[in-house]
């Protein structure tokens, strides 16, 4: 089983995401998801959440759209890769990563998943710091 992992913190569940987990689901056979947590957010992006990543994950759970949705680990942003053991790691568009610190994880992890960077799907319109400003609510 191709096995695919996507990470997020989807505050404002948008057609952005949509096609972000649409086009992830298709590099595999399963997708897992990892949701941000609350702490987490804080923590990098300097903001609270609306939701809290409880509800996040539940609207995510229910759009269908993954086959397994959990909440990413306050301690190793890396402990979910180390546990499913993804083959492909799919990246938004605009996600920031640091690459040369996720290769080097997947090399001492012997990992040899492929890193893919996903297409934009209307950024000018689906991007959820331009929806959090029109105080856009999660949605499925």
């Amino acid at each position: 089983m191709k096995r695919v992992m996507a990470f997020g913190t989807f505050d404002i569940f948008h057609a952005g995401h949509k096609s972000y987990l649409a086009q992830a689901k298709a590099l595999g056979d399963y997708l897992i998801v990892v949701v941000a947590r609350d702490e987490t957010v804080l923590r990098v992006k300097s903001e609270r959440t609306r939701n809290s990543e409880e509800e996040r994950r539940e609207v995510l759970e229910k759009s269908g759209l993954a086959d397994e949705v959990i909440l990413g680990d306050l301690e190793d942003k890396y402990s979910a890769i180390e546990k499913y053991r993804p083959s492909v790691i799919a990246l938004g568009y605009d996600q920031e990563v640091n690459l040369f610190e996720l290769t080097e994880r997947l090399k001492n992890l012997k990992l040899k998943a492929e890193i893919v960077r996903l297409q934009a799907h209307k950024p000018g319109k689906f991007k959820s710091s331009k929806l959090k400003k029109n105080k856009t609510s999660l949605s499925f």
